[in-house]
């Protein structure tokens, strides 16, 4: 893949083919946001805040990492808590025109996405979609001259591509009411998603064009359905727009080359495919969705115990973490099926290992498996199985002799609070 230029950062992303294990790997990128230049606060900025006893655990964002998973996030992202507001625009092709009314298109992802936002953010994120253009906004040029295949670069058919979108739209929209933007591509446009992953989000463009005074430098495409023929579409075929929303936010992808097999399927960053699945803890921190005396930092020498609720309930402490280093530590918290985790078969308390000097898609994070070669506990289609059964259970011990950290999982008591004891040197 051709390097990113001009502070555009991409991510590649899998495809999940029904009843196969293969991976087909496709293009993916960061953030989508149509800020003001000098505008809002960027994403998580407030509830991070190093003056708590939280403090020691917020490890710091890595220089020179893509996406780094550190805090606080970087500015010239979308803000992640508050109200905002999305412009939509539906877009064909002379080649490749809509078959379907371009509301049908809008209506695939809304109001699935904002629902899923507000569940996953306990409210603290309002995600309101617009699509002031009711109709397919028609492109001057056919689809197969953009030249857009998986892994394009954002020049320079891209940058031709939002070009001709601004000059289309800009006589009815105004753009600079919006927080963020989502291009919504007739399905017909390219290949099926089975076959090739095109959507993605391009961010940090210096020289992106500008339209009603803010540089549209932000922007997220969506193609084709991701349709495994389960018959499971339309409950699950949105989650493509909150995985690329999550970019927009700050997030990383938790794939790697070889698929989900770092984080399965207990992030959307991870897997956007199949079922439905909600955002660590970590990511929830670290978007402000969680407030600093929700996490009980183990960052002391010796032995802590910390009473861990449900991460799907409002309320109570939902992350421990134990700081490693300046760049990683291990983070502790309890998965249920609940809330935006449908599919989780084996609820419990889930351990993994973030490193904010590990650039997205190269495995950031890392969940550790208290069932190791089980095979998993579920059959969905386009869940990684293996880890699906990897939350540990009361009498279950996570071990790091090279660190000499242990994490031991005590009880559960009838409310569904977990109570863990971390040791530490």
């Amino acid at each position: 893949m051709q390097q990113p230029r001009r502070r555009i950062r991409r991510h590649r992303r899998p495809i999940a083919l029904v009843g196969a294990t293969a991976l087909v790997i496709a293009a993916v990128a960061t953030a989508s946001s149509s800020l003001p230049v000098g505008g809002r606060a960027s994403a998580g900025s407030a509830a991070t805040s190093p003056d708590s006893a939280a403090g020691p655990c917020r490890i710091a964002t890595t220089l020179g990492v893509q996406m780094s998973e550190g805090m606080p996030t970087p500015p010239g992202y979308t803000r992640s808590t508050g109200e905002v507001t999305a412009l939509n625009l539906m877009i064909d092709f002379p080649d490749a025109e809509g078959t379907e009314p371009a509301a049908d298109r809008f209506a695939e992802f809304f109001p699935q996405t904002s629902e899923w936002f507000r569940a996953s953010s306990y409210g603290r994120l309002v995600y309101r979609p617009e699509a002031p253009l009711k109709d397919w906004l028609r492109m001057p040029t056919p689809f197969a001259e953009y030249g857009i295949e998986r892994g394009s670069p954002y020049e320079p058919g891209y940058r031709q591509l939002v070009k001709d979108i601004v000059e289309a739209a800009d006589p009815h929209v105004d753009f600079s009411a919006y927080d963020l933007v989502n291009i919504l591509v007739t399905p017909n446009a390219g290949p099926s998603a089975l076959d090739t992953v095109l959507s993605v989000t391009f961010s940090g463009n210096d020289e992106a064009p500008t339209a009603d005074g803010v540089p549209l430098s932000n922007t997220s495409f969506v193609y084709s359905r991701q349709d495994d023929g389960s018959g499971s579409y339309p409950q699950t075929g949105y989650r493509v727009l909150p995985h690329e929303n999550g970019h927009v936010f700050g997030l990383p992808d938790l794939y790697t080359m070889e698929g989900g097999g770092s984080v399965g399927h207990w992030d959307i960053m991870s897997e956007d495919w199949g079922a439905n699945n909600d955002l660590l803890a970590w990511h929830k921190w670290k978007l402000g969705w969680l407030d600093n005396d929700q996490i009980s930092c183990a960052s002391e020498a010796g032995v802590s115990e910390h009473a861990l609720e449900p991460l799907a309930g409002k309320g109570g402490t939902k992350l421990a973490f134990i700081p490693l280093s300046a760049e990683s530590g291990y983070a502790v918290e309890v998965r249920t099926e609940a809330g935006n985790d449908e599919a989780v078969c084996r609820p419990g308390v889930l351990i993994y290992k973030v490193s904010t000097d590990i650039d997205t898609g190269q495995g950031p994070i890392s969940v550790a498996d208290a069932t190791q070669d089980s095979g998993g506990c579920t059959r969905r289609p386009n869940v990684h199985a293996e880890l699906s059964d990897a939350p540990f259970q009361p009498g279950q011990t996570f071990t790091d002799r090279a660190n000499g950290v242990r994490i031991s999982v005590l009880d559960k008591d009838e409310d569904g609070v977990y109570r863990v004891r971390i040791t530490r040197p």
